[in-house]
């Protein structure tokens, strides 16, 4: 069926290229798909939106419907072949005005892009460590010639600064945002809630900077001065094993428990009935699942790295420094203990609401 879009002369035409948008529950999938409703819901009579994604297979409607109001001029998924996203790119770009980039790995497509589209402009969204390194020789070409670049972090603007310096005003702070169906209200009052301790991530090898084995480590202390307190971790991943063994070695068998992957309102309520939410992670270049459980009004721990200080304030949570044991138990049991303002949680969730995103983000595009 058509796009409503048919109906327009179409003027100006954006772009969104995605590693994957809809086949995985990622940070980054789930912030471009913020990226495609905002682009989707500009408004402009005469804009239209492509999307191009590797390493989706398919696109289900329903997940156009809810991400893409107004519908798509266009759409391609290239089930993880490179070349036919290349390909793809470059067919896509052509009568285009902008193109976002959706990982830093696909930047030198858009460089070629505009080389065969002079008026095309293309941006990156720079999510945090992929850009904390150094580049290419292709990779430095292509950002120098980015019209801007979206950093989700202060912290990730400066570590992709560091490695390839660029003039003033090209590389800016725009930060991740809830989803506007993510609904921001409060879940079991705190001082109800049980000790309950809630992670939720990846438990993957490579994902082992996320801190989750430190928390682990942590609960015999927490446990010594809250003895009810309980962890549940919510994830899966190849790294599950080690860390069911280290729970039978610390003797935890009933104070850990790993609850595998859970659907969206399971999960949901996870957040609502717990009384802390941690990620004591070395490497969030901004953390979207701390503002998830702000907006259930949990407080958060995390580490004192990368871009989580810059989203967890003292009114909405505690840090640690990472890989600091006691240092994570100390600041758990004190923000078990701590009777926390919900509404300064709330708060806090509510100033990365979508609305202020979508806004900035118009703004930085020129639209």
């Amino acid at each position: 069926m058509p796009s409503p879009q048919a109906k327009t002369k179409i003027t100006t035409r954006t772009l969104l290229l995605a590693p994957e948008i809809f086949a995985s529950e990622g940070g980054i999938p789930r912030i471009l798909q913020i990226y495609l409703r905002a682009l989707c819901e500009f408004g402009r009579p005469g804009h239209a939106v492509r999307l191009l994604a590797l390493n989706d297979s398919a696109i289900d409607s329903g997940d156009l419907r809810r991400n893409a109001p107004g519908g798509l001029e266009d759409w391609y998924v290239c089930a993880r072949n490179k070349s036919r996203f290349v390909r793809a790119a470059l067919r896509l770009s052509r009568g285009c005005d902008r193109l976002i980039c959706g990982h830093v790995a696909q930047l030198p497509v858009a460089w070629l892009a505009k080389r065969l589209n002079p008026r095309l402009r293309y941006y990156l969204v720079a999510h945090g460590i992929e850009v904390w390194r150094p580049f290419t020789l292709a990779e430095r070409l292509a950002l120098r010639g980015a019209e801007k670049i979206f950093c989700v972090s202060d912290y990730t603007r400066g570590e992709l600064l560091k490695y390839c310096p660029l003039p003033a005003g090209r590389a800016v702070v725009l930060h991740n945002a809830l989803a506007p169906s993510f609904e921001v209200n409060s879940g079991t009052p705190l001082s109800t809630c049980q000790p309950v301790i809630l992670v939720v991530t990846r438990l993957t090898y490579s994902d082992r900077y996320k801190g989750v084995q430190h928390v682990i480590e942590a609960m015999p202390a927490i446990r010594a001065a809250i003895p009810d307190a309980k962890l549940r971790i919510v994830g899966r991943g190849d790294d599950l094993p080690r860390l069911q063994t280290l729970r039978h070695q610390l003797g935890l068998a009933d104070a850990v428990e790993f609850l595998g992957f859970v659907p969206d309102r399971r999960l949901t309520e996870e957040l609502r009935n717990c009384r802390l939410f941690a990620l004591p992670s070395k490497k969030e270049g901004f953390g979207l699942v701390f503002l998830e459980a702000m907006a259930h009004g949990r407080p958060c721990l995390g580490a004192r790295a990368g871009g989580v200080p810059e989203v967890i304030t003292p009114e909405s949570g505690l840090l640690a420094e990472y890989g600091d044991v006691p240092g994570i138990a100390a600041a758990a049991i004190a923000a078990l203990q701590n009777p926390w303002d919900e509404s300064a949680i709330l708060a806090r969730a509510h100033e990365f609401s979508y609305s202020p995103f979508k806004e900035r983000l118009t703004k930085l595009l020129d639209l």
